[in-house]
């Protein structure tokens, strides 16, 4: 993906939700740091003065001075740091919404344009860092212009050679230093961003693939990997701490000549008789308490850069084009009972070379059950997808209850289309919070209701926690079947109309997957249902059989009638019964010859 910077325009629009926020917490950060110069101006005035042994009278204001500027500085301080953050976590929070709304608009055909790791720490760490926009990007800039012209403002009224010194050190400190800085932190944090990112991508690797490289032997060339990324992020970082270093030091250094600059001309002044001699102290600390103005620029522009890095590669992630999108006014979805169907329907996923649904009809019309079945690759998926408006049909038409899918928003068409995948995806909580997600408000016994209609009824019964028991990430202290079965269940409490059954039985035993699918079918009956499926066991249920190759349909009927076709369905019955079955040498020859029998001359099984 492409991870360029963004305009620092861009970026900067980041914090538009919480502006009349921001702009009260630079309000009160500049009230702080000028409490603190003010408080050292003051304090030297008053030592100063009081050296000269002047009447007690005359002193009071500045000793009420002192005492107000030191307990303000510290209350301005902290309001700005509760209402800065209050800025900035009201930002990321807008921010998150956002980035979640645009990548669940383009899951998931879109989604695995990104490595896994690598889009985890977009959403992560990219957009946690891009609150130093707010606290600081804008608001030490906005700060050192308010507190520098009123600063500067004050040493011109008291001698106006010093408050030009002061004012071309600030300058300097404000705009060249901090260009300097950012210069020197562009290519640094572009990388440091990137390769954040790939770190985390071979970290999750490591982990979901564990095994795998375990048996493999490839443990090591994976750690060896991440030590890599690991070892270029930590040198990046100290480059980055090195500019930083630089940019203070410079920084420091200006700031120091202006105080001696101030020196000599208050010296002079002096001796000239133009300046008050308490003055002179004031001429001289003022600078140095206003490096606290400028210090903080260098970063800033850093901060910037880093920023400009990060939100690069959220508007990547948001900016991925959505295969679906919404009409401005869709069309409200009926009360049902409710009518999907594909006409015609041609459809590919975004990059690819070749349509993978072509001219596809099927109809779901209410309560009917229909099988889809064909080899891997044929396009099945990509049919359930076009289904619940995952992917947007390039021809033909995809309609509920006779209106094109199109015209409606796409979770009014998810509340009516359920869709259970292969892999069903179970959050590491609890059995009862994992199947709310189909319906929060359902209560104890319609959870144990809907597990008893998908077969899980005893298994509950022997959990020794019940409904609260811990299903691990991915649900992995269930098995296979569990997890499908509590897919289902979940779907159930849904209460879809119609209920798209994406391979369920996938990557069980064969006991297992009859059992599952003969499950389903049974708990499907009185609402529309399409099972995709590679196992033709128990499909004499269903009212219809689609057989999809090459992204298209090359039979359909009844069990029973396909059987006598003796076409491809039949074939592949044949050869699944085959696999079934261990049999003899002679057996399978036997076997064979039927099967192409079946095939050549079409007739009902042996």
């Amino acid at each position: 993906m492409n991870d360029r910077p963004a305009s620092a325009l861009r970026t900067l629009a980041i914090a538009r939700p919480a502006r009349r926020r921001i702009t009260h917490a630079s309000l009160l950060g500049a009230g702080a740091i000028g409490a603190s110069i003010a408080l050292m101006a003051t304090s030297a005035w008053l030592i100063s003065r009081a050296a000269q042994h002047p009447a007690e009278a005359s002193l009071t204001l500045a000793i009420v001075g002192v005492q107000f500027f030191g307990l303000s500085r510290g209350f301005l301080r902290y309001a700005d740091r509760l209402v800065g953050h209050d800025a900035g976590l009201r930002v990321l929070a807008d921010l998150r919404v956002r980035v979640y709304e645009r990548l669940e608009a383009a899951a998931p055909a879109a989604l695995p344009l990104f490595r896994r790791g690598d889009l985890m720490a977009r959403v992560v760490n990219d957009v946690d860092s891009l609150q130093d926009v707010v606290l600081r990007v804008i608001e030490p800039f906005a700060v050192a212009a308010l507190v520098g012209i009123v600063t500067v403002a004050g040493m011109w009224w008291v001698l106006p050679q010093a408050g030009f010194v002061l004012l071309v050190a600030l300058a300097i400190s404000a705009t060249a230093v901090p260009w300097l800085t950012g210069h020197l932190a562009t290519r640094a944090e572009a990388k440091q961003a990137t390769v954040r990112g790939e770190l985390s991508a071979e970290v999750v690797d490591i982990v979901d693939g564990a095994p795998e490289l375990i048996v493999m032997g490839g443990t090591e060339a994976q750690l060896g990997r991440i030590e890599r990324a690991d070892k270029r992020l930590r040198s990046l970082s100290r480059r980055g701490a090195g500019t930083a270093g630089v940019g203070l030091a410079l920084t420091t250094e200006l700031i120091g000549l202006a105080s001696w600059g101030a020196l000599t001309l208050g010296v002079r002044a002096t001796h000239g008789g133009s300046l008050n001699g308490a003055f002179l102290a004031v001429l001289v600390l003022v600078p140095l308490a206003a490096v606290e103005v400028v210090s903080p620029l260098p970063a800033a522009t850093q901060a910037l850069q880093r920023s400009r890095v990060a939100a690069g590669r959220v508007f990547a992630a948001m900016d991925t084009r959505s295969v679906v999108t919404d009409p401005l006014h869709p069309v409200p979805v009926g009360s049902g009972p409710h009518t999907a169907e594909l006409r015609s329907v041609w459809a590919s996923y975004p990059g690819a070379g070749r349509a993978a649904l072509r001219g596809v009809d099927l109809t779901l019309s209410p309560g009917r059950r229909v099988a889809l079945v064909g080899p891997n690759g044929a396009g099945k998926s990509t049919l359930a997808d076009v289904l619940v408006r995952f992917l947007q049909a390039d021809g033909g038409e995809a309609m509920l209850d006779g209106v094109p899918m199109e015209r409606y928003a796409a979770d009014d068409v998810r509340r009516i289309v359920g869709l259970v995948e292969q892999r069903a995806h179970l959050f590491d909580t609890t059995l009862a919070e994992n199947l709310r997600i189909g319906r929060r408000s359902a209560d104890d016994v319609e959870l144990k209701r809907v597990l008893e209609r998908v077969g899980l009824g005893p298994w509950l019964d022997g959990l020794p926690d019940g409904l609260s028991t811990e299903v691990g990430p991915m649900g992995a202290r269930l098995s296979g079947g569990q997890r499908q079965r509590v897919a289902v269940a979940r779907a159930l409490l849904a209460d879809f109309p119609i209920l798209v059954l994406d391979e369920p039985a996938e990557h069980l035993e064969r006991a297992a997957a009859d059992a599952l699918t003969t499950d389903l079918l049974a708990v499907a009956e009185g609402r529309s249902a399409l099972l995709i499926t590679h196992r033709l066991s128990g499909l004499e249920q269903v009212d219809e059989i689609l057989v999809l190759q090459g992204g298209v349909i090359v039979e359909h009927g009844t069990h029973a009638a396909l059987l006598a076709t003796g076409g491809r369905y039949a074939a592949l019955w044949w050869e699944e019964r085959l696999g079934d079955q261990p049999t003899s040498t002679q057996q399978n020859v036997t076997n064979v010859t039927n099967v192409t029998n079946v095939i050549i001359k079409g007739g009902d099984q042996p």
